[in-house]
């Protein structure tokens, strides 16, 4: 069974930077599609990025230029780098892995003060 944990969020002031982390167990993150999306409260969940297992990444505009998504396959981990932090980036962020089927983590809080 392959579980993903999310760590790395917290509470930032606006123009701060957080580095969100996604572990995964078992080697698969090398050969897997691996995303961040976020929810807000009252707000459906949204995508923010994707990193493919050749590397190529993708962001949603509202995060493009800003935020950075990278992968450590040795260590299993996807990452995702959040600069500018703008109030309207707090949401619960979550990981999700595309491989034989989907998998999420459980999310972790992202609150940008004003």
């Amino acid at each position: 069974q392959v579980q993903l944990v999310e760590s790395g969020g917290g509470l930032v002031q606006a123009g701060g930077s957080l580095r969100l982390s996604c572990a995964a167990s078992g080697n698969i993150v090398s050969r897997g599609v691996l995303s961040w999306y976020r929810q807000a409260p009252g707000d459906q969940r949204k995508w923010v990025a994707t990193i493919t297992s050749g590397g190529s990444r993708a962001y949603a505009d509202s995060v493009k230029g800003r935020f950075s998504i990278s992968r450590d396959n040795a260590k299993n981990t996807v990452y995702l780098q959040m600069n500018s932090l703008k109030p309207e980036d707090t949401a619960v962020y979550y990981c999700k892995l595309d491989i034989d089927r989907m998998y999420w983590g459980q999310g972790t809080q992202v609150t940008v003060s004003s």
